[in-house]
C-alpha cells in the first residue's frame, strides 16, 4: 500500500499576553479547515500551533503580575490550550519556546550560523518598539518615531549584539519573490517588494543583552537570542530538526503552508527564508498572508469596547455557527468587517433558512409520507439532472477552492447546491405527489434524491462544519457508515441504500430574533473601560515655559488621501486659517482618508518638517490612545481654523 502524501500546515506561534479574540482565532480556525479537509482527502496531515514566549515584554509583564515569568506563562497558554479545545482544533503538536526540545535546537542552529559566517558580533543603535519587537529605521517610523505596525512610540536602544546578514540573501529573496508564488494573496507579495526588497534589506540583530528572558547564546550567555531566530524556526524544532529524533522533519518539511495574518508577513517571507536560505534547508512551499476581521471597520481593541471573544460565542451560538461565519463572511486574503448584525443574519440566512430548513423539511416528509424509510427506484423527473448537474459543478469548484484556501468561495459553491436542492423541493412538490396514491413511485424517487442531496452537502462541510455534519448524517440514517461518508463518497450521486432509515432530531439552527441577539451580543462584549485602574507611567515634568514653545493650532482637514508608499500613512491637507498645510500621520488603520475630511483637529505647527516615505510632512496632528496602539483623534468642534489651544 503506497504512503499517504504529506501535507504540514502551521500557524504563527501566538504570543500570549492577553485573551484572544476573533481576529486572532481566525488564523487557526482557518488552518483547522484546511488540515481535516487534506485528512478527509486522504492525507497525512501535521498542523502545528504554540506560543512565543520570550522577550521584553513577557518579562515586563510578568514582572508588573508580581510572578515567574515561567508561571505568568503557563497561566496564558492554558487559557489557548482550552480555547483552541472548545473550538474543536486538531492541531497535532502544540510547540511552546521555553520548552527544551526547543531551547536546545534553537542554540544549536545560532551556533551553526554563527560558525559558517552568517551572524557576526556587532553593536547596533536604533529606535526599537517593545511590544512589537521590531527595530526600525528612521525611513521606515512614522512621525514623533513611533512604530509603522503598531503606531505607539519608539525608543532608542543601544547595545552590542549578534547580526544575521540578511542583506547576503537579498538576490534570491527577489528571485523568490519574482519567481514562484512562495507569498500569497499577490497583493502581500508586492507590499514586500515595495516596502522590503526595493529600499534594500540591512543586517538583522538577532540577540538582545538589555533583558535574559530567552534562549542563551551558548559561547556568549550575556546575550539572549532574539525573536527572528527563536520564534521563526519553530516550525522546524516542532518538527525535531536538530533534535535526537527527526524523524517527522525528515517526513513533513518542507511545510505546505504557512498561514499568518498580513502585519507579520514581513517576516514569514523575508527573514525566514533567509533563516532556511543559510541554513540550506527547503523552502516553505506557500506563506499565506490574511486580513483582519476588523469590528464595523474599524480595528478590534479594547480601549474602544469592540472586543469580540469566540469562546462567549460558541457558548452562545455553537462552534460551527462561528466557524461558518467566520470562514464564509470574509475573502480570506482580505480585510473583513465584523458586526453583531452581519453575524445573526448570516446564521438565520445560511444555517437556518438554506440548510437548517432543507433538513427539517426533507426528514421531516419522509416521517409523514414513508414512516421514516427511504425507498430507492428507478423513476426519474425532469428536474432530476439538473439537481445533478448543479452538484457536480459545486464539487469541482468546492474542491479547487479548498486547495486555493478561499473558504468563503468554497461554502459558496456548496451553498448554491443547497440553494438547488430547496430549489427541488418547490419544482417536485412532495407533498402534492402524496395526495395522489398513483403518484407514490415518483415521491419516494423525490425523497430519496433529496436525502442524497442532503448527504453530499454535509460531506462536503464535514472538514468545516464537523458538528453540523454529524448532526445531518444522524438524521439521514448514514452515521458511522464510510462508505456513504467519506470523501471518495461524494463522487457519485445515488449511494444511499435502499430501505435506510431516518429519524427526525433537533433543529440545528432554531431562527432568531436580530434585534434581542443585537443586544444580547452588545451586552455581552461591553468593555467597561472607565472602570479599569490604569498605571500611568508620566514623563518628565516641564515648566510653562517649554510648553509655550509648542505652537498648537485648530486646523480643518480639507483633503485626505492614502500615502503613495505606505498603506499605514495618510497625507492630509489642512486649514489653519489662510494657511494650508500637508501633514503626513500614521493612523490609516484607525481612519479611512474620507473620514477625516472636515475634522478639526489639533495641529502642532511649529515641528520641523520633515519626509516621510518620501512626502514632506509639516507638523503633526494629536492623536491619543490605549498606550498608542488604538489612536483618536481629539476634535475641537466650532473654533475658529487656525486659533491657538492653549
Amino acid at each position: 500500500m503506497a504512503e499517504k502524501p504529506t501535507f504540514y500546515v502551521t500557524t504563527p506561534i501566538y504570543y500570549p499576553s492577553g485573551k484572544l479574540h476573533i481576529g486572532h482565532a481566525y488564523t487557526t480556525i482557518a488552518a483547522d479547515a484546511i488540515s481535516r479537509f487534506k485528512r478527509f482527502c486522504g492525507y497525512d496531515v501535521r498542523f502545528l500551533t504554540g506560543t512565543d514566549e520570550h522577550g521584553e515584554k513577557i518579562q515586563k509583564k510578568a514582572k508588573e503580575a508580581g510572578m515567574k515569568e515561567i508561571d505568568f506563562l503557563d497561566a496564558q497558554i492554558a487559557e489557548i490550550k482550552d480555547l483552541w479545545k472548545k473550538l474543536e482544533i486538531t492541531n497535532d503538536d502544540f510547540i511552546r519556546t521555553t520548552e527544551e526540545r526547543h531551547e536546545k535546537a534553537i542554540q544549536k542552529i545560532f551556533t551553526k550560523l554563527y560558525e559558517q559566517g552568517d551572524i557576526y558580533k556587532g553593536s547596533y543603535e536604533g529606535n526599537y518598539c517593545v511590544p512589537c519587537e521590531s527595530f526600525w529605521t528612521e525611513s521606515q517610523m512614522l512621525e514623533g518615531n513611533r512604530c509603522p505596525d503598531c503606531g505607539r512610540e519608539t525608543k532608542v536602544v543601544k547595545e552590542e549584539s549578534y547580526f544575521f546578514k540578511l542583506s547576503k540573501y537579498e538576490d534570491r529573496l527577489r528571485d523568490l519573490f519574482e519567481n514562484t508564488d512562495f507569498v500569497l494573496p499577490e497583493s502581500r507579495k508586492n507590499e514586500m517588494i515595495k516596502n522590503f526588497l526595493d529600499p534594500g534589506l540591512e543586517d538583522l540583530s538577532v540577540t538582545r543583552t538589555s533583558f535574559d528572558w530567552g534562549i542563551k547564546v551558548p559561547f556568549d550567555e550575556k546575550h539572549v537570542i532574539y525573536v527572528w531566530v527563536d520564534a521563526l524556526c519553530n516550525y522546524i524544532t516542532a518538527l525535531g530538526y536538530e533534535g535526537e529524533d527527526d524523524t517527522n522533519f525528515k517526513k513533513y518539511w518542507p511545510a505546505d503552508v504557512h498561514l499568518v495574518a498580513k502585519e507579520i508577513v514581513r517576516f514569514h517571507t523575508i527573514i525566514w527564508p533567509a533563516i532556511l536560505m543559510a541554513l540550506d534547508l527547503p523552502l516553505p512551499k506557500r506563506v499565506f498572508g490574511h486580513g483582519w476581521i476588523l469590528f464595523a471597520d474599524d480595528k478590534m481593541s479594547k480601549s474602544k469596547g469592540n472586543i469580540v471573544y469566540p469562546g462567549q460565542m460558541v457558548d452562545k451560538y455553537g462552534v460551527d455557527a462561528l466557524k461558518y461565519f467566520l470562514l464564509r463572511e470574509f475573502s480570506f486574503g482580505q480585510d473583513g468587517s465584523y458586526t453583531h448584525r452581519n453575524f445573526i443574519n448570516r446564521i438565520n440566512s445560511d444555517l437556518a433558512n438554506d440548510l437548517g430548513n432543507l433538513v427539517s423539511r426533507t426528514v421531516s416528509m419522509v416521517e409523514k409520507y414513508n414512516d421514516n424509510i427511504l425507498v430507492k427506484n428507478d423513476e426519474t423527473n425532469e428536474f432530476d439532472q439538473s439537481l445533478i448537474d448543479t452538484y457536480k459543478e459545486s464539487r469541482v469548484d468546492f474542491e479547487k477552492q479548498m486547495n486555493e484556501l478561499m473558504f468563503h468561495e468554497a461554502l459558496e459553491s456548496v451553498w448554491k447546491f443547497v440553494r438547488r436542492t430547496n430549489k427541488y423541493i418547490d419544482e417536485t412538490m412532495p407533498w402534492a405527489l402524496a395526495k395522489d396514491e398513483t403518484s407514490k413511485d415518483k415521491l419516494n424517487h423525490v425523497l430519496y434524491n433529496l436525502c442524497e442531496s442532503i448527504r453530499l452537502i454535509s460531506t462536503l462541510i464535514s472538514s468545516l462544519l464537523p458538528e453540523t455534519s454529524r448532526k445531518i448524517f444522524a438524521q439521514i440514517g448514514v452515521a458511522g457508515k464510510e462508505e456513504l461518508t467519506s470523501w471518495e463518497s461524494t463522487n457519485e450521486f445515488g449511494l444511499i441504500k435502499d430501505g435506510t432509515k431516518v429519524e427526525k432530531g433537533e433543529v440545528l439552527f432554531p431562527r432568531l430574533d436580530v434585534e434581542e441577539e443585537i443586544k444580547i451580543l452588545e451586552e455581552m462584549f461591553a468593555e467597561k473601560i472607565v472602570d479599569q485602574e490604569v498605571k500611568i507611567q508620566h514623563k518628565k515634568e516641564i515648566t510653562i515655559e517649554d510648553f509655550e514653545k509648542v505652537e498648537l493650532r485648530v486646523g480643518k482637514v480639507v483633503k485626505c488621501e492614502k500615502h503613495p508608499k505606505a498603506d499605514r500613512l495618510l497625507v492630509s491637507q489642512i486649514k489653519l486659517g489662510s494657511e494650508v498645510r500637508q501633514i503626513v500621520s500614521g493612523i490609516a488603520q484607525w481612519y479611512k482618508p474620507e473620514e477625516m475630511i472636515g475634522k478639526q483637529v489639533v495641529v502642532v505647527c511649529n515641528l520641523k518638517p520633515v519626509k516621510l516615505r518620501g512626502v514632506e510632512s509639516q507638523g503633526m496632528i494629536l492623536a491619543a490612545g490605549d498606550n498608542g496602539s488604538d489612536l483618536v483623534l481629539p476634535e475641537v468642534l466650532g473654533a475658529i481654523d487656525g486659533s491657538e489651544v492653549r
